[in-house]
């Protein structure tokens, strides 16, 4: 996200944020509608009396975090709420775990961090625990916070810090084996930013820990702007996108498939029948809407990348270029991605890859798996620069768009097998940040979501069954 933040919600200010706050953007002019459904989806957005959210009738939200509240080890909740994914515990209660996407290379994101604006409460944190620190010996403000809700009385339960000492989190992916792989957005070095070593690596995060756990780089997996990743459950691998215009679309195979700090191969994506393609469409169409191509995969070498150039090595032996590849999610048998800056109007894409029966063995060059461009968008009214995706229990997509205008809402859109796009959300407060780790709870019931500025999380209920297409 690029949107300059005018302010920080404090402790303080955080408790005012929707009383005076919101019911003065509440007496502003209600906004116009700025999208365009393909479908009904579930009809119109009606106008939030707070001026926050605006939802189809029949739906609600609560407000269930804030940036700046006091959680259970004493820090503050870190600003700038990014991915997130979402854990059953058992009983009635399930965690978020939730990314901060705090930069290195914003002096004052470090105010915004856990340890508040004055890092008045930087000696709350383990310092052993956290992965990098800056080069006072602060703590780098990135990582992640796990919150823990009760679905039975719609309450956040507890809130602490679960990852620090990383910088750029931006989103990540949920594992099998019950953990959020947290990913940083960001290639700083100790020559580039104030920090003390090397960011650009994924860390793992258990969703059942209660407290701050060690943050070990897993460095096999790839140095570069990590964005996020998502884990094919029948074989292990890993799939991992890359928040550059020119980036590209990686897996990684663990050697030991649940256990990926042990290790594995980075590779990248390429078209069988166009090696050291660009599938973004920006100057040539290279495929259009509702096409497939068989792919190949290129082994990849120095993956900690100390010249910060993978993915030019990698396109260099032939991986496709995608315009900056950001959320992708798994979905029973295959994978949906969003590309935020591809198309003609550099408004989106979003692709769709189906794994070979042989992913990542020898048999797939039998058999290749195949992606294809499953909707690009044509009106910016329609789509406008899919980010963060989901996959909801009905089976559409739900994504979160991330544009950058002050005056043409972000949204939270729904897409269907067929590619038609409805509007489920409208963010409608003041600075129209994007939304972003849109997920169901376990049972279905309740989309979590967040606004990364001023660091709000959802819970939106409604009828959910009752879309129409």
């Amino acid at each position: 996200m690029r949107f300059d933040r005018r302010s920080l919600l404090t402790t303080g200010a955080a408790a005012l944020a929707f009383t005076g706050f919101a019911r003065h953007a509440a007496a502003q002019e209600a906004a116009a509608e700025t999208y365009v459904n393909d479908v009904d989806g579930y009809g119109p957005l009606k106008a939030d009396p707070n001026g926050v959210l605006d939802l189809p009738e029949g739906f609600s939200y609560r407000i269930i975090s804030q940036g700046g509240e006091t959680m259970r080890d004493g820090l503050f909740v870190p600003q700038n709420f990014d991915g997130m994914g979402c854990f059953a515990l058992g009983g009635s209660q399930i965690a978020l775990v939730r990314n901060h996407e705090l930069k290195t290379s914003r002096p004052t994101h470090r105010n915004w961090g856990p340890a508040g604006f004055h890092q008045e409460r930087e000696a709350l944190i383990d310092k052993s625990k956290a992965y990098g620190l800056t080069k006072s010996g602060l703590v780098v403000p990135g990582g992640t916070t796990t919150l823990v809700y009760d679905m039975a009385s719609g309450r956040t339960v507890s809130q602490h810090l679960s990852l620090t000492g990383t910088s750029t989190n931006c989103c990540g992916g949920i594992t099998p084996w019950g953990s959020w792989l947290t990913c940083e957005e960001t290639e700083a070095t100790p020559e580039t930013a104030d920090v003390t070593k090397p960011h650009g690596f994924v860390f793992e995060v258990p969703a059942r820990a209660e407290g701050l756990v060690e943050a070990v780089p897993l460095k096999a997996m790839g140095r570069f702007d990590h964005e996020a990743v998502c884990v094919d459950p029948r074989t292990g691998i890993v799939y991992l996108t890359e928040d550059k215009v020119d980036g590209l679309f990686y897996r990684f195979i663990p050697e030991t498939p649940g256990e990926l700090i042990k290790g594995g191969r980075l590779q990248a994506m390429a078209f069988r029948d166009a090696p050291g393609a660009d599938c973004t469409n920006h100057d040539d169409r290279t495929w259009a809407p509702g096409e497939w191509r068989e792919v190949y995969w290129i082994d990849l070498d120095e993956v900690e990348s100390p010249k910060s150039d993978l993915r030019f090595r990698g396109h260099a032996d032939g991986a496709v270029r995608v315009a900056r590849g950001e959320g992708v999610f798994w979905a029973g048998t295959e994978l949906f991605m969003t590309a935020t800056s591809g198309g003609p109007l550099k408004r989106g894409q979003i692709l769709r890859y189906v794994p070979s029966p042989e992913e990542g063995r020898s048999g797939e060059d039998r058999r290749p798996g195949r992606v294809q461009l499953f909707v690009e968008s044509a009106d910016p009214k329609t789509l406008n620069m899919a980010d963060n995706l989901t996959v909801a229990p009905w089976g559409h997509l739900v994504v979160c768009e991330d544009n950058y205008s002050t005056d043409t809402k972000n949204h939270v859109k729904g897409v269907t097998p067929d590619g038609k796009v409805y509007a489920i959300a409208r963010n409608v407060f003041t600075g129209n940040s994007e939304f972003a780790g849109a997920v169901f709870s376990p049972d279905g019931s309740t989309l979590f979501v967040n606004l990364y500025y001023p660091g709000l999380t959802f819970a939106i209920t409604g009828p959910w069954n009752a879309v129409r297409t």
